[in-house]
């Protein structure tokens, strides 16, 4: 039986007594506390020579892992001493400490993959957690450090790992000579302030790094406020710091000691345990030595979910604009203003605020995934309205969305959609793609999935076309432009929820292409191609135009059968209202909506409440899942991401909520009227 004895200048309190198996070896672990003792602590040192296998020595504030040498090391003076004098191996556990804290982070990130991505991550004391924050460093820039405010009273945060290196290599020296905390902290205004914005700076981050060694007194001014739904990063979370941070409302801690015996114990003891299965100095043992054993005993990292249940929050942020002059009245200066100026005013304010930089519209909180996981994000505006966007070159948009693209990033979005006009503009986020630090997608996926989903539940409401459960629906269906990007994604579509389509376009030989891919997927769907829409146009049931005809008139809605359901997905769209109001009695859709799951709140964006455009629901999608990577950008649509996007919607809970006309969202009554109308007029006929 070996034995490890840890001296602990924490308190007697805390100590134990229990026998475990490590390594092979059968073990006894006692802890001694000494209460701040160190006289008490070097006499049991001594007491306990030659009789330990190996003594760990703890609740001993571990030297700073970066700055000048002698302030590195300096804590380390006595425990030298003390170790010298004593044949059995002596540790702190600081070698392993260092290996697991950097292994806890590369572990979390590979698990559950894009965990810390784009994060904003507080550091209570940068110095004491350095290789945490050389490590985090890699995976987000928005690092902050408390140390100038926690150590010196200097109400100064620093924003990267360079400015804390600088810190640490000089100012701090310097400020280790000047009473600068004793004497700010007896001034009541500065700590006041001091106080306020550490809050702060902890509401605004989504992870907190507390140093263990005086865990208690780093967090005792938080309370709910400041760490409800945070991620908490420490070492050895004892079961009292997780009822601590429990009752804060934290969501996660992640404790980079492994807890492999039945109790969490500190770095020393586990060090010790290695030191005495391994009958070795603590010299003699190397960082490749501790890795490799953290890999074949599965040392990895404590994640402890205080409330019980894991949880995960994703983050996104998506670009919107005012559409129209209208749009800028919602201003109540705006429209105060505009009632007594000419029309030339708001055209002033409408150029100027197409120069001013991103704000935040909204913040979306409340997004939960059936599978647990969460997102929430941000609605930022760019200012220009699409006359603006089109008055200048496309350079003048891209530039306001890449600074949406910084700002998002600095925020902690982990994918930026692009929504309205501003996924319209020249290369269609191509050019903004390639530029940004952060993925962009265009939503244009699920916009397309959004709109055939919303036709095929349109067609269901209308109730003119008997419809069985689980079979496709018998119907005459039609895709105008259906071998360009968008037109054959929707002609696939169609496919899978139709018995019959008919192909139109220009150019026979990519339709015959076109009806072979379709056949190879779905060989019972009925499919003719033709040049010639017209001649099938008065019996269709459906039609589907997905034309780049850019304002040319592509389809005669005069000549449509009554209660037809028209989709129409190209932008521009195919129809204008002045032709969607000739024919009262046929169903013209722009759009479909989508329901988000859980309880989301957000400010007004012109839908019901829950409810979101297609586009905007592909970047939540794609938050929710976690997948962080350009999705749909250009003017091509992939038929492998449409079908992706629509799995993963139905996956995290989305649901068809709306359909939408070139007027806005249609009610039971409006559908209504329409059925009304179209049973009448084929009466008539």
């Amino acid at each position: 039986m070996k034995q490890v004895v840890s001296i602990s200048l924490g308190p007697s309190a805390n100590d134990y007594e229990f026998k475990t198996e490590f390594l092979g070896h059968n073990f006894t672990v006692n802890r001694i506390g000494t209460d701040g003792d160190w006289e008490k602590a070097a006499e049991l040192l001594l007491q306990w020579d030659k009789k330990a296998d190996a003594i760990g020595l703890g609740h001993i504030k571990f030297p700073y892992g970066i700055g000048p040498k002698y302030l590195t090391k300096r804590q380390h003076h006595y425990i030298e001493e003390l170790g010298a004098q004593v044949q059995t191996p002596v540790t702190m556990g600081s070698a392993l400490r260092d290996v697991s804290f950097e292994w806890a982070l590369r572990y979390i990130e590979y698990k559950f993959g894009s965990y810390f991505d784009n994060a904003r991550v507080l550091f209570l004391s940068g110095m004491s957690n350095y290789r945490i924050a050389k490590v985090m460093s890699e995976f987000t820039d928005n690092l902050t450090f408390a140390d100038p405010i926690l150590e010196n009273s200097i109400p100064k945060f620093l924003n990267s790992l360079s400015n804390l290196e600088a810190y640490a290599q000089s100012a701090h020296e310097v400020f280790q000579w000047v009473p600068s905390k004793r004497l700010a902290d007896s001034v009541v205004p500065l700590k006041t302030w001091n106080d306020y914005i550490l809050r702060k700076a902890a509401q605004k981050a989504t992870i907190i790094v507390v140093p263990s060694f005086g865990f208690e007194d780093y967090l005792q001014d938080f309370t709910l406020e400041e760490l409800g739904g945070k991620t908490i990063i420490t070492a050895t979370a004892s079961d009292a710091r997780v009822s601590f941070l429990k009752e804060r409302g934290v969501d996660v801690i992640i404790d980079a000691t492994p807890k492999i015996l039945e109790r969490v114990v500190a770095p020393n003891v586990l060090e010790a345990l290695i030191l005495a299965a391994l009958g070795r100095k603590r010299d003699k043992v190397r960082a490749d030595d501790f890795l490799e054993i953290i890999s074949a005993q599965k040392m990895d990292p404590r994640v402890v979910y205080p409330a019980g249940s894991p949880r995960r929050v994703n983050r996104f942020a998506f670009v919107i604009h005012p559409l129209s002059q209208e749009f800028l009245k919602k201003d109540k200066a705006v429209d105060m203003l505009s009632n007594f100026t000419p029309p030339a005013f708001l055209d002033a304010v409408e150029k100027v605020i197409a120069y001013a930089p991103p704000w935040v519209y909204s913040r979306v909180t409340g997004i939960k995934s059936p599978l647990g996981v969460e997102a929430e994000g941000w609605l930022l505006t760019v200012g220009g309205t699409p006359k603006q966007m089109l008055a200048h070159s496309p350079e003048f948009t891209y530039s306001r969305l890449l600074q949406a693209a910084r700002m998002a990033k600095r925020m902690g979005a982990q994918i930026m959609g692009l929504g309205a006009f501003t996924k319209v503009v020249g290369d269609a986020g191509v050019t903004v793609a390639k530029k940004a630090n952060i993925p962009i997608t265009t939503g244009n996926s699920y916009s397309a999935s959004g709109a055939l989903w919303a036709a095929a539940d349109a067609v269901r409401r209308m109730g003119l076309i008997k419809i069985k459960k689980g079979e496709r629906i018998r119907a005459n269906t039609m895709v105008l432009g259906a071998t360009g990007a968008i037109g054959a994604v929707c002609s696939r579509l169609i496919a899978k929820a139709f018995h019959e389509i008919i192909l139109v376009g220009r150019n026979t030989a990519k339709l015959l292409a076109l009806k072979e891919s379709i056949l190879k997927e779905d060989p019972k769907t009925k499919i003719t191609v033709t040049t010639r829409p017209d001649k099938f146009l008065k019996d269709m049931d459906v039609i589907v135009t997905a034309t780049s005809g850019a304002g040319k008139k592509v389809l005669d809605i005069t000549q449509v059968k009554p209660g037809c359901v028209i989709t129409d997905v190209a932008r521009p769209l195919d129809l204008s209202p002045e032709d969607v109001a000739k024919r009262p009695d046929v169903l013209v859709i722009e759009s479909g909506e989508i329901e988000l799951p859980g309880n989301p709140e957000m400010k007004n964006i012109g839908l019901p409440d829950n409810v979101v455009y297609a586009c905007l629901a592909e970047t939540i999608v794609l938050a929710l899942e976690g997948l962080f990577e350009v999705f749909t950008i250009g003017r091509d649509i992939e038929w492998e991401k449409v079908k992706t996007i629509y799995k993963l919607g139905l996956k995290h809970g989305m649901k068809l909520a709306a359909i939408s006309g070139v007027n806005g969202v249609f009610t039971d009554e409006d559908i209504a009227n329409v059925k009304q109308l179209a049973l009448e007029a084929r009466k008539r006929k």
